[in-house]
């Protein structure tokens, strides 16, 4: 069921043991916690926490004419307003040869090329800002996560905090291994690498493989 910002709070304030929310515009100590969470970046900071399939985007981009670094690479190529972290960074659009000559660095990626793709983790409202498209396992994450940030102020279990913040076995250490476990598994499937002998008989090629796929596509692993 898709979420939405009411049910993030609702969600939190239920692990902490309160009661929910009417509406966002409820005028009570917890509506104003949750708003203090979400307005220091709270949905960004969960989104930083992977590389989330549900998150990534890819682009093709092209150097900053604007720019030219006084040594190093020769090209700078400006990061996008909705970059949170790199994927990987290729040379073609199939992304098929990682680009190993460049350096990422705060408001930019340098390299040689005049024109790289990247895959990055997004938060751009059709990518990780689309509450809609949450996974399940992530949404209980970040309602995990607003939890932990408020139930020191809201109760004074000390059972309850422990069971939500402690290391490896708290309900937000838990929650994060399992989102990010349920995120590895939308993995596409995977082929071994082929070896030099077997692309030999298939003809070679960039693909590394008869279908170009990159390995053996009789051995399905993955």
């Amino acid at each position: 069921m898709a979420t939405d910002r009411l049910k993030v709070y609702n969600g939190a304030l239920m692990i902490c043991g309160e009661r929910g929310l009417s509406a966002l515009t409820d005028n009570n100590e917890p509506r104003r916690l949750l708003d203090e969470v979400y307005n220091d970046g709270g949905f960004r900071y969960c989104l930083e926490q992977a590389q989330w399939k549900f998150a990534m985007r890819a682009g093709k981009f092209s150097y900053d004419t604007s720019i030219t670094p006084s040594w190093g690479y020769r090209r700078a190529v400006a990061k996008p307003s909705d970059w949170i972290e790199t994927v990987s960074v290729c040379s073609d659009e199939y992304f098929r040869t990682p680009l190993l000559q460049y350096s990422d660095e705060v408001s930019f990626w340098f390299s040689d090329l005049d024109e790289i793709y990247v895959k990055y983790v997004s938060d751009g409202p059709a990518y990780g800002m689309n509450l809609a498209a949450w996974p399940a396992s992530f949404t209980e994450y970040v309602k995990t996560y607003f939890a932990s940030r408020i139930v020191s102020k809201l109760s004074a279990d000390e059972g309850r905090r422990e069971a939500i913040l402690a290391p490896r076995t708290g309900l937000l250490s838990r929650n994060l291994l399992l989102a990010k476990t349920r995120d590895a598994m939308t993995d596409p499937p995977k082929f071994p690498v082929a070896g030099m002998w077997v692309r030999a008989r298939h003809g070679g090629g960039r693909g590394g493989g008869r279908y170009g796929d990159g390995g053996n596509s009789g051995s399905l692993i993955g």
